[in-house]
């Protein structure tokens, strides 16, 4: 899993199949430190997160496995909202 933020959403209103009725939001993704890291990507939400909200995602085949029908072709799954991070340690 890794920490991103919902910094935008995306409308599409053809796609296949399994993908009918799911919602896509542009999410940065960030360190542990919560800095900026890559390029944002598109994730399907399957929590109702909101913009501005820091939630973490699963990527590759986990983002599949995410979703009701998991043949999905969907590289990038929101899986939880973040209601805090602590580091011990500092990592």
């Amino acid at each position: 899993m890794h920490l991103a933020r919902v910094i935008g959403a995306v409308w599409a209103t053809q796609k296949v199949e399994t993908l009918r009725g799911a919602r896509m939001l542009i999410v940065q993704p960030l360190t542990h430190e919560l800095a900026e890291r890559g390029m944002p990507v598109v994730a399907v939400d399957t929590v109702s997160a909101a913009p501005g909200q820091l939630v973490f995602i699963v990527k590759a085949r986990e983002a599949a496995k995410a979703l009701e029908e998991c043949t999905s072709p969907v590289d990038a799954a929101i899986v939880g909202i973040v209601d805090a991070v602590s580091l011990a340690g500092g990592l």
